[in-house]
């Protein structure tokens, strides 16, 4: 099941309701759990994320039985999350594009096979750290694939009013299975060895998979034919491209995981190599871990209301860093218990105050691609952090490794504040769905659903405003590029200063006609305010054309590059 809110094994959401027009966002943690979809399968998440934290343990004390070296043991956390940054935009693109039921039966029923696999394995003494860490990296493939539509169903299906309830309950119950999990999980292994958590994780599974499949998804899509899984791979990293609300982010997401990941990553050498735990200590560890996440996704709905959000993310990035200061200081057990519950208190604090702003500032046509590509951003700063500090610790020792993590988060968390989480505040992406439908002459939509387009636009204003008007134009530029186009042009009239024509190329007429379902509610009012320039009684004349042969395509260095001819 998935894990520390960055896409770990298995569902990372929860199914919802339709939303209710005018509700205001509800501050309580518990609003989504009165849809009974949701309940059923969060009930079933967390078991099956209980299964996972037991595995674990397992996983890890297994490697440690099989080998000493810290970068070896450090690398269970890069084999579980580098998947995750491997496939993300694949992931995404199949999620936006496939029936998401269907594609996380799939997905599902791998987890399950390869946790069975594991499971022979360890009962027949065969594993060795090669054939761990290669089975760690095929059951997480099975999260990449999952987690994006996971996530993507959530507001799909809570609407706007309980979105943030289900993100804060997807976090506890991760948190709930991050305190009960390795627990059990240290009790298994001292019972029954590794071989006995693996088994628990693969009936942990049947849950998920019952509510999936009794779930009837009610059936979506329009009238245009789906996009193909590699255009819409390409769709979405231009749309994440052009997004600036998705940006700023992903810049506060790398730039937390990457140093948050020693905790992680450095917390079993420290407990077992350096201070020769027991397998149930370790396990109570990691439960005080869950316990601090579990009490930071209760008290962040009040938290939300009293602090601003970049404030609240930077709080609970900076008291991280504390906490792994007193990791990289201490070898005494309750110190490091009390640090690490409060360890768990800001990486909840943070990462959910970072996975609800991403929900919110993606519109649902490109939701999992989106999603998708957040995920690979943090497990890519979380794996590659894991393996840095790995290699660190093997150098220099595990102490310095986490100090220096330590100061890396301090110093970050200054340096991404300068981007704003709440420039995403206010915006609607509910479809606008303002612009006619082109007419077409002697033509049908299927005869060129496949033909390269250009679209123009021609305003018309008053000479002394035109760079006003160009400098007004840099929004939509934004906006073409992110919804599809492949690049936009913006030119005058030699002979009527007055006349400019905007210009932008699309690879295909079926493609153009999604940009008119994508245009949002936001996007219009930025329309509108751009129209105020233009002159006369008519609106701005709108053209398309149909390329007949597809343009050389752009120099490298200048490709999508915003190019004013003015």
């Amino acid at each position: 099941m998935a894990r520390k809110d960055g896409g770990r094994r298995g569902p990372r959401g929860s199914l919802p309701e339709e939303p209710v027009p005018g509700r205001p966002p509800s501050a309580s943690p518990w609003a989504a759990l009165e849809v009974r979809v949701f309940l059923a399968l969060w009930v079933a998440a967390t078991v099956s994320n209980v299964g996972t934290w037991v595995q674990d343990v397992g996983e890890v004390w297994l490697m440690t039985s099989l080998t000493i070296s810290p970068l070896l043991i450090a690398l269970v956390e890069t084999a579980t999350t580098f998947p995750v940054f491997a496939f993300a935009i694949p992931a995404g693109a199949f999620a936006d594009v496939v029936d998401r039921r269907l594609f996380l039966l799939a997905a599902q029923g791998w987890e399950f096979g390869i946790a069975v696999v594991m499971l022979a394995m360890a009962l027949a003494g065969a594993m060795s750290p090669a054939i761990l860490l290669l089975l760690i990296v095929m059951i997480s493939m099975g999260t990449a694939f999952t987690a994006p539509a996971f996530n993507a169903i959530l507001p799909e299906l809570v609407g706007p009013s309980r979105l943030p309830s289900a993100v804060t309950l997807t976090g506890i119950s991760i948190n709930v299975a991050r305190a009960v999990g390795p627990a059990l999980g240290g009790l298994l292994v001292a019972l029954g060895g590794p071989a006995a958590t693996f088994a628990l994780n693969a009936v942990s599974f049947a849950g998920v998979l019952v509510v999936l499949y009794r779930w009837k998804r009610p059936a979506t899509g329009g009238t245009l034919p789906p996009e193909d899984v590699v255009g819409a791979m390409r769709v979405g990293v231009r749309y994440v491209r052009h997004a600036p609300e998705m940006r700023v982010l992903l810049a506060r997401v790398f730039g937390f995981a990457l140093p948050a990941s020693a905790l992680f990553a450095l917390l079993p050498v420290l407990a077992r190599i350096e201070m020769r735990l027991e397998a149930p200590q370790y396990g109570l560890l990691l439960g005080s871990l869950g316990v601090g996440a579990i009490a930071g996704a209760l008290a962040l709905p009040r938290l939300r209301v009293r602090v601003p959000i970049d404030q609240l993310a930077a709080a609970g990035a900076v008291l991280f860093a504390g906490m792994l200061a007193v990791l990289a200081a201490s070898r005494t057990v309750a110190p490091i218990a009390v640090a690490v519950f409060l360890a768990g208190f800001a990486w909840m604090s943070v990462l959910v105050t970072l996975g609800i702003g991403a929900q919110t500032v993606v519109p649902g046509w490109v939701r999992a691609r989106a999603l998708a590509v957040y995920l690979l951003v943090f497990q890519g700063g979380y794996a590659a952090g894991a393996f840095l500090w790995g290699a660190l610790a093997s150098l220099f020792g595990v102490s310095i490794s986490l100090a220096l993590a330590a100061g890396l988060l301090v110093v970050g968390t200054a340096v991404v504040t300068r981007y704003r989480l709440s420039a995403g505040a206010g915006l609607d992406l509910t479809p606008s769905l303002h612009w006619p439908q082109p007419i077409l002459e002697g033509v049908t939509v299927e005869d060129i659903e496949r033909t390269p387009a250009k679209v123009t636009v021609e305003y018309r204003v008053e000479p002394a405003r035109a760079e006003e008007f160009a400098l007004a134009m840099d929004e939509m530029r934004r906006i073409r590029l992110r919804d599809g186009a492949l690049r936009w042009d913006l030119a005058h009239d030699a002979a009527e200063p007055g006349v400019l024509v905007e210009s932008f190329d699309v690879e295909s007429w079926t493609e153009h006609l999604r940009q008119h379902d994508r245009f949002t509610v936001s996007d219009r009012r930025v329309e509108e305010r751009i129209q105020r320039f233009h002159l006369g009684p008519d609106p701005p004349l709108a053209r398309h054309f149909l390329i007949h042969t597809a343009p050389p395509r752009p120099p490298r260095k200048t490709r999508g590059k915003r190019s004013r001819k003015y």
